[in-house]
């Protein structure tokens, strides 16, 4: 293979890694969702742990694990942000909501 053909190799792999993160995003979306309904904090360290300990765990390489831990690391304040967003929302859904009922 050449250059360009690696490089085509890369586009259609990058593509394929932002199908995924915007479906991991879709899955970190309905979390809030779901903590916001049971009242739960948006940050989860162990959580957040448990995730870093898993794909250092499983990384192969040939990425070193310093190199996955700081990749998930923005992938995961990404998805926070996402629920972030989300809870926002749906407080000022909510808020909207009680002010209609109020008459203001």
């Amino acid at each position: 293979m050449d250059i360009d053909d690696w490089r085509e190799e890369i586009d259609r792999i990058d593509l394929e890694l932002l199908e995924l993160l915007n479906r991991r995003s879709r899955c970190a979306i309905e979390i809030g969702y779901i903590k916001h309904r049971m009242g739960l904090p948006i940050y989860s360290p162990s959580r957040e742990t448990e995730i870093l300990e898993n794909v250092t765990r499983n990384n192969r390489g040939p990425l070193e694990n310093d190199a996955v831990r700081r990749l998930f690391e923005r992938i995961i304040d990404e998805s926070r942000r996402a629920e972030r967003l989300v809870v926002e929302s749906l407080k000022e859904n909510s808020s909207d909501s009680s002010d209609a009922a109020e008459g203001n």
